[in-house]
């Protein structure tokens, strides 16, 4: 067999045919993101019914969010509730307030599922976050879209998300961090598209003024207002979306400070730092800031909110400089206070606690929902990554971290790199602070589109490009199709496990792979 008929050789060749016409390309642009959306929506929303009783931590986020649409705050429950909520009933809340750890936006795109499909259905409780796992996987081939420009990249890294076990679970239960996520990712996407623009509106100032003195001050940035509301939304479900909000802050100064000095504009430091940086952080934080705070008109407008009426209560007023500032406002601010105090202290013991040292390496995974039948077989949700796509992204973050390094000594572009690796530092970094807490590997969902960026792109390397050796393009497309065929058939063998379908108890403990993961 001569190296042109080589099965690797082969499927280049086809490829390159398949890629041969503009008909043929334009099927591919859309035809293969729209089989990976249709991937995603099957995951996600095929038996999304099951269990039909609230799991894990639904016991607080479907009920506040009943509430919330019902109340315009979180109320508090009767000890009991779930039994009835679980049959169908989910009308014996009381007026009461109950003190949440967490803002409304998430609650109340969960609220939008009930109210369309009803909060008797657990469908209602769960098709919201459903569907915004949905529009992360389209979300994220967006981002690869403009990070790569490479159709085959865009579908790969949307496809290892689509059938990735940590993305499906969470899109399945009615939890917060997939819509952190989502909103996390649109910020970043506008911050891509902001770079361009930004580039663009220099490149103009240049050639009309010169490149003399401190540049531009940069006030029309519309991307990266739209970016501003999407962080504010992030923040507005979780508070870690505020970390997202203030690292991709810094990475568009410094991005900005690199595209001056690109331009050739003489004091592109002095003007990127004293004029742009200002300007940059006004369009950025204030919109965020009041988006977030926006999002808690339902507890100003009503009177139960929990601490709705501090003051008045026998709370201390703001006294001094700022008795201007209205009731309203002081009780908010002491209810976010609490929040805070809570947060920085929360240390209660749980049986699926892991520590953020051991995310990257897939230790300790959460169980979201188990249960034992007489006749041998169970039904379990545990969350955990599809264990190839995991470590390889893992592997990949760590690579990318080499080559920024190494471009940076060639003095070569690492825009790409750079974009990729702040979105990991901005979703898993800061809780490297708070190793005492009680938290939880299924926040990884936050930084999760970024790792499969990283491993994106060094598939891409794999890959390589026309203008490399057929031998090596064999190579990389023989190793590229064997990876992601694996991870298609994990994906398979772990889908039961993820899904709640009843399987045998051996079957479910073969998936078991670390004593940790039980």
């Amino acid at each position: 067999m001569t190296q042109l008929e080589l099965p690797g050789s082969r499927l280049d060749d086809w490829w390159t045919r398949v890629q041969s016409t503009e008909a043929a390309r334009r099927a591919w642009r859309w035809g293969g993101p729209a089989v990976v959306t249709a991937v995603a929506a099957a995951t996600r929303l095929i038996g999304l019914g099951h269990p039909g009783s609230l799991v894990f931590d639904e016991t607080y986020y479907v009920k506040d969010a009943y509430t919330l649409s019902q109340l315009g705050y979180e109320g508090s429950w009767p000890a009991d509730a779930n039994t009835a909520f679980n049959a169908g009933d989910p009308s014996g809340y009381l007026s009461g307030a109950s003190f949440v750890a967490h803002p409304p936006v998430g609650k109340w795109i969960i609220a939008a599922g009930m109210a369309l499909f009803g909060a008797d259905d657990p469908f209602g409780w769960r098709v919201s976050v459903a569907i915004v796992g949905i529009l992360l996987v389209v979300l994220t081939m967006g981002v690869a879209h403009l990070l790569f420009a490479r159709p085959l990249l865009t579908v790969i890294a949307g496809g290892l998300l689509a059938i990735d076990g940590n993305a499906i679970v969470l899109s399945r239960v009615a939890l917060l961090d997939t819509m952190l996520a989502f909103f996390a990712l649109l910020g970043v996407l506008f911050v891509v598209l902001d770079r361009g623009f930004a580039k663009r509106r220099l490149a103009a100032h240049v050639a009309a003024r010169g490149t003399t003195g401190w540049g531009p001050a940069l006030f029309w940035r519309p991307w990266l207002l739209a970016a501003s509301i999407a962080f504010g939304l992030a923040t507005g479900v979780k508070w870690s979306g505020l970390y997202f909000l203030a690292i991709f802050g810094v990475y568009v100064v410094v991005g900005e400070l690199l595209l001056r000095r690109q331009a050739g504009i003489e004091f592109w430091a002095t003007g990127g730092i004293l004029k742009q940086a200002p300007v940059t952080f006004l369009l950025l934080v204030p919109l965020a800031a009041a988006v977030y705070l926006v999002s808690w008109t339902g507890w100003f407008v009503t009177d139960g909110g929990y601490h709705r009426h501090w003051v008045e209560g026998g709370g201390e007023a703001w006294t001094g400089g700022l008795a201007w500032v209205p009731t309203a406002f002081q009780n908010w601010w002491h209810y976010e206070a609490a929040v805070y105090t809570y947060h920085v202290g929360e240390s209660s013991p749980h049986g699926y606690q892991s520590n953020p040292l051991t995310w990257l390496f897939l230790v300790r995974p959460t169980s979201m929902f188990y249960q034992g039948f007489s006749d041998g077989s169970v039904q379990t949700i545990l969350d955990i990554a599809n264990p190839l796509i995991w470590w390889a992204a893992t592997a990949a973050a760590f690579w990318l971290v080499v080559r920024v390094v190494q471009r940076l000594r060639r003095r070569e572009p690492v825009a790409t790199e750079a974009l990729i690796l702040t979105g990991i530092a901005a979703g898993y970094l800061p809780w490297l602070l708070y190793l005492h807490r009680t938290v939880f590997s299924f926040y990884t969902i936050a930084f999760e589109p970024y790792l499969i960026l990283a491993l994106t792109a060094a598939l891409g390397m794999l890959l390589g490009t026309a203008a490399d050796p057929e031998s090596r393009r064999t190579v990389g497309i023989r190793a590229v199709g064997v990876f992601l065929g694996v991870c298609v058939l994990l994906s398979l063998f772990f889908l039961p496990i993820w899904t709640g379908m009843s399987v045998p108890d051996w079957f479910f403990r073969i998936h078991l792979w670390l004593p940790s993961w039980l």
